[in-house]
């Protein structure tokens, strides 16, 4: 956020962020839940399970689509209304897809459920943030998406014994009913968060220059590269490599949401101190229990403990998101989005180099190693960027900016400390500035 108001939610800030939080749980679930169901909706469909694969990509490429457009062309609407427009479109596109009986009409529901994805938690994150002083942002960011998190541990178990148990349409039914209790949710408990009164389209998109903007992006996409492909194929991995059961893979899955949200919860804790820092030790987390996964995999404990660690990596995802809410400025709306069109870029990514990586016949448990080797990328992708950040001539517009977001007494004091580097950014001042 770039206003250094807090504002008051209506029934208090503790109720409003679990009305966010529970947001993110039932979008997150209609997202990840069709990868539990495709047998059922490739039998409905009439069409073979890898078919069946393009309703996961229909909806991620909603997101990808979406996320941008509606950030662009709603900029100047207030962030509550926002919210209700958003989680109704998601409610008409899983309603959608449990009713509709043929190939196409399926995953054009899943493709009008994915496009106000991007765009709700990234509206959702700026409102978590205006409710919160600059030094917590990054933790009522992370609050938002425990929510997401929260869906790999509850919602996606519970929506595959669902469909299991009653059929595949259940689950999104279920999932379009918790969409309509989150409208009310939604109505009653998030304040009104006006749109910057200079807000517009073309102000949007002049975030897209900024180089920072796109190299933090690029992390992100490359970022979690690794963990969907050990995600996509974690089944078949654990069943043929680790040797158990298929019904007690959703275990296995409800410790991988654990990790999620241990690392939700620390990953915006840690952000709240050290922004960059944190997004660098977070990358080489990934990258060492990404490469240790396929030593792990063989044996069920290890198996199990590693993918606990690799769902702790999930801390990526509140810090990038307050980074790119630093690095865009005036285009708050559309950088907050954006980092949910690399996701699941990323989701689409990793599921087709970790296919790769197992035709080669490099087993199931390849999946982490091979896309391990990415992250030397990601950390070279940041270096750069926060190169820039330093590098870059602060404008005096970016310099009052900046100190909006100190505390009243922070300017004097830094001076006193004869500090040589002035900041760049207003948000990731008010985080660092604060006393802790």
């Amino acid at each position: 956020m770039i206003e250094d108001k807090i504002v008051a939610a209506p029934q208090g800030v503790a109720l409003a962020q679990i009305a966010l939080g529970l947001s993110g749980l039932f979008i997150g679930t209609g997202e990840f839940a069709a990868m539990g169901l495709l047998p059922g909706m490739a039998q409905s469909a009439g069409v073979s399970i890898p078919q069946a694969g393009n309703f996961i990509s229909a909806y991620a490429l909603g997101v990808v689509i979406g996320a941008p457009v509606l950030a662009i062309t709603t900029s100047r609407m207030e962030k509550r209304n926002l919210l209700l427009l958003l989680a109704a479109i998601v409610l008409v596109g899983n309603l959608v897809s449990a009713v509709t009986q043929d190939y196409l009409g399926i995953a054009a529901g899943r493709f009008v459920a994915g496009l106000p994805h991007g765009a709700y938690y990234g509206t959702a994150s700026i409102v978590a943030a205006a409710m919160a002083p600059p030094c917590q942002r990054a933790q009522a960011i992370g609050r938002v998406m425990l929510g997401l998190a929260t869906a790999n541990l509850v919602g996606v178990p519970l929506t595959t014994w669902l469909g299991q148990s009653f059929g595949w349409r259940s689950a999104f039914g279920l999932v379009a009913v918790g969409g309509a209790l989150l409208l009310v949710m939604l109505r009653i408990l998030i304040p009104v968060v006006e749109a910057d009164e200079d807000a517009s389209p073309r102000r949007e998109l002049s975030a897209f220059p900024r180089p920072q903007i796109w190299l933090t992006l690029a992390v992100a996409t490359i970022g979690f590269g690794g963990m969907f492909a050990v995600y996509s194929y974690i089944t078949p991995t654990l069943v043929q490599e680790t040797g158990v059961a298929e019904g007690t893979v959703p275990l296995f899955l409800a410790l991988w949401g654990l990790g999620m949200i241990v690392g939700n919860i620390t990953g915006g804790w840690f952000a709240d101190r050290a922004l960059i820092p944190s997004i660098f030790g977070i990358i080489v987390w990934n990258i060492v229990f990404l490469a240790l996964f396929f030593l792990a995999a063989p044996n069920p404990i290890l198996a199990g403990a590693s993918l606990f660690m690799i769902g702790i990596g999930f801390a990526l995802v509140p810090a990038l998101q307050a980074r790119l809410m630093d690095v865009a400025s005036h285009a708050q709306s559309l950088a907050a989005a954006m980092n949910h069109s690399a996701f699941n870029l990323s989701n689409a990514i990793g599921s087709w180099t970790g296919g790769l990586a197992i035709a080669a016949g490099f087993g199931w448990a390849s999946t982490g190693p091979r896309r391990c080797r990415a992250g030397g990328g990601r950390v070279g992708d940041h270096d750069i960027s926060v190169l820039l950040m330093r590098g870059a001539a602060p404008s005096q517009e970016t310099k009052h900016e900046a100190s909006r977001h100190l505390p009243h007494d922070e300017p004097a004091r830094r001076s006193a400390r004869r500090r040589s580097v002035e900041p760049v950014d207003g948000p990731l001042v008010g985080r660092s500035g604060c006393r802790i």
